[in-house]
């Protein structure tokens, strides 16, 4: 079983950190590779994270409401 750390992008140049808006998956939830997982919210956009990979959504570590920089891990997948 591997971990994959879902990781919070840089969409802009000037971006350094974006708040977790909504959840569209939940702990124990199938994930496919590029499916929306969760809106962000920066600076100047809303954007959508997006899976980078397949399997289940095992840890959620930053909740709705909370803010993380850029390239920090905001949640976790396994693959089976």
């Amino acid at each position: 079983m591997a971990r994959i750390k879902v990781l919070l992008p840089q969409w802009g140049m000037g971006m350094s950190e974006g708040k977790i808006i909504k959840w569209h998956k939940a702990i124990g939830d199938q994930v496919k590779e590029d499916e929306p997982l969760a809106d962000v919210e920066s600076e100047k956009s809303t954007d959508t994270l997006e899976s980078p990979g397949v399997g289940r959504l095992s840890e959620i570590l930053v909740k709705e409401g909370e803010t993380a920089e850029v390239r920090s891990v905001v949640a976790v997948i396994v693959t089976e």
